[in-house]
């Protein structure tokens, strides 16, 4: 047997104490030298202010881009104001030569005009000279002042066959307003409307019978206005505030779909994050109907997912687009990405895009970290539960100068309670140890076009777990007591680069870099299992247009690297594996009811050869409202078995590695499987409201697959498929609000998943064909609010134990049971908000009442702690405090 690497490992924690300093360092370092590049002298200039005409965020970027000239040392255009702030030195550079920079580009000043040609090649929603005109017709009819709506109009009589003009907005942090180009504006109860232009102005036709004009956007609750004058402009802002002054405001969904992409995604924001106590990636999921997460065994406390049926494995884990935890990590993956950290989640059933890889099977989740730009200038959040787990969490972030942002995210989660033992069987039911991971990034951008972002993180965990009578200086390999140890470290480092083309918006190139290095020593009673993994990931992508924007494509070459060297027990399996590939995907938008993206890529592996990875994705909206989207395509991955199925090691079954040939990862062929799936969305009102009800349904089909089969007691094979594996996954959803400030939803969803063990074709084990799911959400209007969720979890098969002593089988199938989640929170204060929240997991206390078999007897054949099926843990309250400073 080989040795574990004792001493290197427990000088870990004492590695990364030193390392906490080190990033505190570092940051300051690189504040100081950049502010310090950023001094500069103004002796001699002038500065002075002029109006300059514009519309958008873009006209403010050609603009000030357009006075990047010798002696012009600022320029500073305000969107709202249209004021232009200059400082510039007049010995250098005259005021005539500024002002004729700013003609040139195409923006008019209040005593001379740009030529017609210039300014008709200004993108649409920089079409200024219109969005003023109809702003002056406007306040002709209507004595509306501005844009928030201060001094509305008496209500006059409705006129029909008139036109109600408005303009729909989006107010942004910083105050400013800016246009919301496609929002849906149509008649209460009818199918007749229309939506904005890209200037966020419509105009709709009424017939003088409706009064009640609906407003909607994408990841926006809808909401309606009572139209008494048709004259009368409508100033609608769709903001996170509630203005009392505003006509219409639109309050942010926790959670949507966007109607408008022909790939289907559901995006988690913040706030639904916000809804459990959400420490950890894992437990971001449990107010979401379409993904499972359960426990991969009953001593070790790591988690997995389950995405239309399958493991966790099959779908691509992603974070801002570069590869997440994989490989060596998979056990890890989930609890590793802090919950405070997490600024969004954005999860794809089935195929993706091919610009994200050839890995997904099931789908894709990508977890958007927040950014400094973005975010919190602090929050800190302290979490405690009644298990003895606390987690301690420090986000900050701050503006350097007017080009660069930095941000830090830390998190220290420790459990220390070995005696947490709720069902009385000896053993621990979760790890006790400490995990502490940190995160410092940079972000660039310049008035050029160009971006960057860079970064690094860290990760020490230490868990031990097994047995509480398991003392690690005593016990460790040997037979008196079981017990285990995981300790991992990891390495991290990330770049992004991109150049957005500064007059052709629709053109930029970028670059996506990550690099990895991975370090895990554990032992599992007398079973030891060390692994090292290192990683490079590289992605060139280019997009722009052909023609017109109907048509778009991105294109690009990427490159990703794996070494592995895993020791098991005795037996050490080491690979190194590289893939190279390119890839083309084409977007066809012809009009906004219907869009196409069609995608290829071809990649070479090092272990198993040239293989192609093609997918569609097609959206139909044939009357607003109701959107119809397909999609299919093919997914290749090469399975690591033992770190996606480490229950094994928690078992006395005996490892069986049925090998296909030489070559390959463990002698094994890679996993390949063709996935297809329809979907369907509809929007429609209930209580006066928006309301959405969906339906999707997705199959998978692998050509080949590496089994993990565990039919037969007391052993576990891992083989090449022979035979059929597939995976049908329907889903029907409804989401409404009954009262303001009241949101509801309700799911059913059906699981049909069947393998071939051993030339027979049965259901996949641990996998509940039947799930319901029900979650109200309330807000006070003096910021109480209330979270309860509903999940009902049907029966599911579970592997043989016939042959096993009477007293160490387990039934053939598990029982149905209910988990139940509430959560109460209340916001205080103004200026720097806190959130207190208070809440409870499993309200019920139901939990698996024999998780481990034979755990009177860990060292005997009968040993198994991977037969898990329901909660390894019961009734679990905890209380936190969060607060921000923006």
């Amino acid at each position: 047997m080989v040795p574990v690497a004792d001493k290197a490992a427990g000088n870990i924690s004492q590695k990364f104490y030193k390392m906490k300093k080190i990033i505190f360092l570092y940051l300051l370092t690189g504040i100081t030298l950049i502010a310090s590049l950023k001094a500069q002298s103004n002796t001699g200039n002038t500065t002075t202010e002029f109006k300059v005409f514009g519309a958008c965020e873009m006209c403010k970027a050609r603009i000030e881009d357009a006075l990047k000239i010798k002696g012009v040392k600022k320029a500073e255009w305000d969107v709202d104001t249209k004021q232009l702030k200059i400082e510039y030195n007049p010995l250098q550079v005259t005021l005539e030569k500024i002002q004729n920079r700013i003609l040139a580009a195409g923006h008019d000043l209040e005593n001379k005009k740009a030529k017609d040609i210039i300014y008709k090649q200004l993108p649409e929603c920089c079409h200024y000279r219109e969005m003023n005109a109809m702003m002056q017709d406007i306040q002709k009819e209507s004595p509306i002042k501005n844009i928030t709506g201060t001094s509305l109009p008496s209500l006059g009589t409705v006129i029909p066959n008139t036109v109600v003009k408005g303009l729909v907005a989006e107010e942004d942090t910083r105050g400013k307003f800016n246009p919301l180009p496609n929002a849906s504006v149509y008649w209460l109860g009818t199918q007749k409307g229309v939506v904005t232009d890209s200037s966020g102005i419509f105009s709709i036709q009424h017939d003088g019978v409706h009064s009640r004009l609906v407003i909607g956007y994408t990841g926006y609750v809808s909401d309606t206005v009572t139209v008494t004058d048709l004259k009368e402009l409508k100033i609608v802002l769709a903001s996170n505030k509630h203005l009392k002054e505003v006509t219409v405001t639109g309050r942010q969904r926790a959670s949507y779909i966007s109607t408008i992409s022909p790939i289907r995604t559901e995006v988690m924001t913040g706030k639904e994050l916000l809804k459990a106590a959400c420490c950890n990636l894992s437990e971001s999921f449990e107010t979401n109907p379409s993904v499972d997460v359960s426990y991969n065994d009953a001593v070790t406390g790591s988690k997995q997912i389950q995405l239309l049926g399958l493991n966790g494995n099959y779908t691509q884990l992603t974070v801002e687009n570069l590869p997440g935890p994989r490989g060596i990590a998979t056990p890890l993956g989930l609890n590793s990405i802090a919950g405070p950290w997490i600024e969004s989640i954005q999860l794809t059933k089935g195929v993706g895009s091919v610009a994200n890889g050839f890995e997904s099977i099931a789908g894709q989740i990508n977890v958007e970290l927040k950014k400094p730009e973005a975010s919190e200038k602090l929050l800190a959040n302290i979490y405690q539960n009644d298990f003895g787990k606390t987690d301690l969490n420090l986000n900050l972030s701050q503006k350097i100068g007017k080009k660069w942002w930095s941000g830090l995210l830390l998190h220290d989660d420790f459990l220390y309670n070995k005696n947490l033992d709720e069902n009385k069987d000896g053993f621990r039911d979760l790890p006790t140890g400490n995990l502490f991971s940190a995160e410092n990034r940079y972000k660039y951008a310049d008035e050029k076009g160009l971006l960057a972002q860079f970064g690094i993180k860290i990760l020490a965990d230490d868990k031990t777990g097994g047995e509480t009578a398991f003392d690690p200086s005593k016990d460790k390999l040997g037979n008196q007591h079981y017990g285990l140890g995981i300790r991992t470290e990891r390495y991290e480092g990330f770049a992004k680069i991109g150049y957005v083309f500064p007059q052709k918006k629709y053109k930029s190139i970028g670059l996506q870099l990550s690099a990895v290095s991975h370090r895990q020593n554990s032992f599992f009673g007398q079973t030891v299992y060390d692994a090292k993994q290192g990683g490079f990931y590289a992605n060139l992508i280019y997009q722009s247009i052909i023609s017109t924007t109907e048509h778009k494509f991105r294109t690009g070459i990427s490159f990703q690297y794996d070494s592995y060297n895993e020791q098991f027990n005795i037996t050490n399996f080491r690979r190194k594996e590289s893939v190279p590939g390119a890839f083309f995907e084409y977007t066809f938008t012809p009009s906004e009811n219907f869009s196409a993206v069609t995608g290829i890529r071809v990649d070479h592996n090092s272990l198993f050869g040239v293989f192609v990875t093609p997918r569609l994705n097609l959206r139909y909206e044939p009357v607003k409202g109701t959107v119809f989207r397909f999609s299919a395509g093919r997914g290749q991955r090469t399975a690591n078995i033992f770190a996606e199925n480490t229950s094994v090691f928690v078992s006395a079954r005996n490892v069986n590695i049925l090998s296909s040939g030489t070559g390959g990862a463990y002698g094994l062929q890679p996993e390949v499987a063709w996935n297809k799936g329809i979907s369907l969305d509809q929007k429609f009102s209930a209580f006066g409201r928006d309301a959405m009800f969906s339906l999707d349904f997705f199959r998978n089909d692998f050509t080949s697959q590496v089994v993990v089969d565990m039919e037969t007691p007391g052993a576990v094979k891992f083989y090449n498929l022979a035979g059929r594996s597939f995976s049908n996954s329907f889903q029907a959803e409804m989401s409404s609000m009954p009262f303001p400030r009241f949101e509801m939803k309700w799911a059913y969803r059906f699981f049909d998943v069947k393998t071939t063990y051993s030339g027979q074709l049965v259901s996949r084990p641990y996998v509940s064909p039947h799930r319901a799911f029900l979650s109200m959400d309330y807000t006070t209007v003096d910021n109480w609010k209330f979270d309860f969720t509903l999940t009902y979890n049907g029966p599911k098969r579970v592997p043989s134990t016939a042959t096993n002593p009477p007293p160490y089988r387990q039934e053939n199938n598990s029982p149905s049971f209910f988990l139940v989640n509430a959560q109460v929170s209340k916001t205080i204060g103004k200026h720097v908000p806190v959130d207190l929240y208070i809440g409870v997991e499993n309200l019920g206390n139901f939990f698996q009442p024999v998780s481990i078999v034979a755990a009177n007897q860990p060292f005997s054949p009968y040993f198994d702690a991977s037969m898990v099926w329901g909660p390894v843990t019961g009734r679990m309250l905890y209380a936190g405090w969060r607060m921000k400073i923006k």
